[in-house]
């Protein structure tokens, strides 16, 4: 997700997260991981505030340091 700076801080960004959310649940998912950087705190604290816990690296992301991926059940 990427909201352009001119339209931060009007809540783009939730609203987009919970629409994602609302598409897994429909197509039958009870988890979602997300995956971010050490350099984006503003996705970090979007994604704990919405719910979402640190959870174990997957896929490529494994190898970076710097990510770090979130999960939260969906159910």
């Amino acid at each position: 997700m990427y909201v352009i700076p001119e339209a931060r801080g009007l809540g783009l960004a939730r609203r987009i997260l919970a629409a994602l959310e609302a598409d897994a649940r429909a197509a039958g998912r009870t988890r979602m991981v997300l995956e971010t950087g050490t350099a984006q705190p503003e996705a970090i604290a979007l994604y704990t505030s919405s719910g979402y816990a640190p959870c174990a690296k997957f896929g490529h992301y494994r190898e970076y340091e710097n990510s770090r991926c979130y999960a939260k059940s969906l159910v």
